[in-house]
């Protein structure tokens, strides 16, 4: 525990941007060049030209971080669903999340004991499972490291309007390790991405333990959070059928490939990860299931075949499950079309019961007194972040 043109079109974004700025100044580096990366391969053909938000979470791994963790597994999907919340002159972006672990004993010194547990992604349920699968070991904490390498290994969008965040959380001095802190967010501004900072401890804390300056100095926002504490949820009336539509949309995937059945196995496995927390987390997790981010074409032959309907045509015996090996082309896309039009339907079943469901926690919350977690802390950064860069929250 030693723990980023056209005027014109931009002239929005790009005052509501400087003005953000304004507000949280930093003395600012040269400018240097900057390599503009390859598109991430995990997103959608469909959605190239949508804007994308990346969103990177390093998260401390040593020793007493247990609760972090815990707070991240608890909060995933309700940070997922505010994402879903955003869009871009009417346009729903692409969602892209990584995940990094840091100051972890059991990773190479030679390293700066750092792993990047996925590279940025829209595949949501591979999140969820390397996220449930992170363990604690005592460690030294280099936060300028993971944020450089953060930097340098995903592949951030080149896009002006891409809103591009990183949050780093975990405790003990910000300034550990033979990379600085202050280059890795210089370099992080230049790119136009945004590092904030959540301290586990005492606010004052943090600040003297430089969490405060990282985060200024990356044009973020500081928290600090109880990372020991357990996050409350609030149950609703709503929670037993919206896992019900569950249960039924799971019977809508019909999987494909080398790797469909195993796919479509974790898909399982993470809903018991999440229900394992509690009933109104995985009930999180079901409504972001509902919404356009949750995209599985790599595995389920209805999401494959909305993408690109000739795909049927292509396709080995051997690509194809059991009960469609026989059938032909127009049999297998009836098959599948009618699998589709289940799944829309209790979709929109799903987005009924999420706005009451919404209007129940709100209510309830007016009685409950608030303090900062992993979640809460992050979601109202995004919104703050999202609007600051033009983007409209979508109710």
């Amino acid at each position: 525990m030693k723990t980023a043109l056209l005027a014109c079109a931009l002239l929005a974004s790009g005052f509501a941007l400087r003005r953000y700025e304004a507000r949280h100044p930093i003395s600012r580096p040269a400018l240097h060049p900057v390599v503009v990366p390859k598109p991430s391969p995990s997103a959608s053909p469909s959605a190239a030209d949508n804007t994308h938000i990346q969103v990177a979470l390093l998260l401390d791994t040593s020793n007493s971080m247990d609760g972090l963790i815990d707070q991240a597994k608890s909060r995933l999907w309700n940070i997922i669903n505010t994402l879903t919340t955003l869009r871009d002159k009417g346009k729903a972006p692409v969602i892209e999340i990584a995940l990094y672990e840091y100051g972890n004993d059991g990773l190479p010194r030679e390293q700066d004991y750092i792993r990047q547990v996925t590279p940025l992604t829209t595949d949501l349920d591979l999140i969820s499972e390397k996220l449930f699968a992170l363990r604690t070991n005592g460690g030294s904490e280099y936060c300028g490291a993971v944020i450089r390498s953060a930097l340098n290994s995903l592949h951030w969008g080149a896009d002006e309007a891409d809103m591009k965040l990183i949050y780093i959380a975990g405790n003990e001095s910000f300034n550990q390790g033979e990379i600085s802190y202050k280059r890795s967010t210089a370099d992080a501004v230049n790119k136009n991405i945004f590092v904030s900072t959540i301290y586990c401890g005492d606010k004052r804390s943090g600040i003297g333990e430089l969490w405060k300056d990282g985060a200024d100095r990356g044009r973020g926002e500081y928290f600090n959070i109880d990372s020991d504490r357990k996050v409350a949820f609030i149950t609703t009336p709503y929670d037993a059928q919206i896992e019900a539509c569950n249960d039924r949309i799971n019977k809508t995937y019909i999987a494909y490939g080398v790797h469909g059945a195993s796919k479509k196995s974790n898909q399982v496995i993470q809903d018991s990860n999440a229900k394992s927390l509690s009933s109104a987390n995985s009930t999180e997790r079901y409504v972001s299931k509902s919404k356009a981010i949750y995209k599985n074409e790599s595995w389920d032959l209805v999401d494959r075949v909305e993408q690109d309907k000739s795909v049927l045509k292509t396709m080995t015996k051997t690509d194809l499950p059991q009960e469609l090996q026989n059938k032909t082309p127009e049999e297998m896309y009836a098959i599948i079309k009618a699998k589709g039009e289940e799944r829309v339907t209790i979709q929109k079943e799903i987005a009924t019961l999420a706005k009451q469901r919404e209007k129940y926690i709100a209510e309830a919350s007016k009685n409950v007194s608030h303090t900062d977690d992993l979640g809460a802390a992050i979601n109202g950064s995004i919104i703050r972040m999202a609007n600051a860069k033009g983007y409209q929250v979508e109710k």
